[in-house]
């Protein structure tokens, strides 16, 4: 049985949807457009697997379509990044996938005891795609069902279309960048 990992600290929900970025020239970059590049963003995420026939990285994107539509439901009452705005899944499917993904992996709890304390986690005997898919949705559940759920934001920067978790509370932008263009846009809009 393997352990699945713990996605409360948000790396692989917050690097999933991160696939989905700004390119730079004011449109958005997919790193999800092509199944080269599921396999190249796999082979980054979870080295060692073999790459992902089409309805395979078809099945990834949906999971991830899912997951982008969730973390737009759990920013609120504060935006949803740009691609939400126009595009998002439902909220009832966006669950009924992400948790069909979780339950193909017949997760069972595991309790560990000694003498330094207790401590659960999830195992499962899922393999290949169904393990795959049921890691990144599990992932983005624990993220967004964790006690950082509560400062995750999008950026409202120009042209960005990134997900982060707020550091201090009067953080509005993901990146020191974005902040920059934010401020140059608007005293742009000043001086118009």
């Amino acid at each position: 049985m393997r352990r699945l990992p713990d996605g409360a600290d948000g790396t692989t929900a917050l690097a999933l949807v991160a696939t989905i970025a700004h390119d730079g020239e004011g449109g958005v970059a997919d790193r999800f457009e092509d199944d080269a590049g599921v396999d190249a963003w796999l082979a980054e995420h979870a080295p060692g697997l073999p790459p992902r026939t089409a309805e395979q990285a078809e099945r990834l994107r949906a999971i991830r379509f899912a997951a982008r539509s969730a973390f737009a439901a759990a920013v609120a009452p504060h935006p949803a990044s740009r691609v939400e705005r126009q595009r998002r899944m439902s909220d009832a499917d966006a669950a009924r996938l992400l948790a069909a993904a979780v339950n193909a992996l017949a997760p069972v709890q595991v309790l560990d005891i000694d003498d330094t304390g207790v401590r659960r986690a999830l195992a499962t005997d899922a393999e290949g795609q169904a393990l795959l898919e049921g890691t990144l949705a599990l992932a983005v559940a624990d993220f967004l069902t964790g006690p950082l759920a509560p400062r995750l934001r999008s950026c409202q920067a120009p042209r960005c279309v990134r997900y982060f978790v707020q550091e201090h509370g009067r953080q509005q932008w993901c990146k020191a960048s974005c902040g920059n263009r934010a401020r140059v846009a608007r005293h742009a809009e000043r001086h118009r």
